[in-house]
């Protein structure tokens, strides 16, 4: 079984599918405390896993996260793209960016080009974001978005809430 992954690319940046690679940035990535809002910190056996789900999603649901990467270097800086585990209520608007690509708008362009390609490739238009209550970056991004908080939800004994995103067109 094989799935075309499409490339997404901004002006800055370009989304893609998840590659071995991507292993010791991600790591890099989920050592640090503050991969505690998407599953972490996490030790390398994990993260290979992480990345191996990540895949497998495209695989099983024929879609899923994409890895941004900056156009000009080809450094993998975080995720943007549709993550939908069995345990979720439905399709979410999942992203993350690396602590040092930060405050550049980076995650704001990653997030917005996935969202639009969700519904032109795979027709998820109304997408959802699940966000940790405390996360105050990620819930600021949502509302520059465009989304509305929805309610509360739980997911593996934790709360969090809910964020619903503007309804996107397909086929744009």
């Amino acid at each position: 079984m094989s799935v075309k992954v499409p490339v997404i690319e901004t002006d800055r940046l370009v989304l893609r599918a998840p590659r071995f690679e991507d292993l010791d940035p991600l790591c890099g990535f989920f050592a640090d405390e503050r991969s505690k809002y998407v599953g972490g910190p996490s030790e390398r056996g994990e993260v290979w896993r992480m990345l191996l789900r990540s895949a497998g999603q495209w695989q099983l649901r024929g879609y899923g996260l994409w890895h941004i990467t900056v156009r000009d270097s080809g450094e993998m800086i975080g995720h943007a793209g549709v993550l939908h585990h069995i345990e979720w209520p439905e399709p979410e608007l999942a992203y993350g960016i690396f602590a040092a690509y930060e405050g550049k708008g980076y995650a704001h362009e990653a997030v917005e080009a996935a969202r639009s390609a969700a519904a032109r490739h795979f027709g998820l238009t109304r997408l959802i974001s699940m966000i940790d209550p405390t996360n105050d970056r990620s819930r600021a991004l949502a509302l520059r978005l465009g989304a509305h908080y929805e309610g509360e939800d739980t997911l593996f004994g934790q709360t969090c809430h809910v964020y619903r995103h503007p309804e996107q067109r397909e086929g744009v």
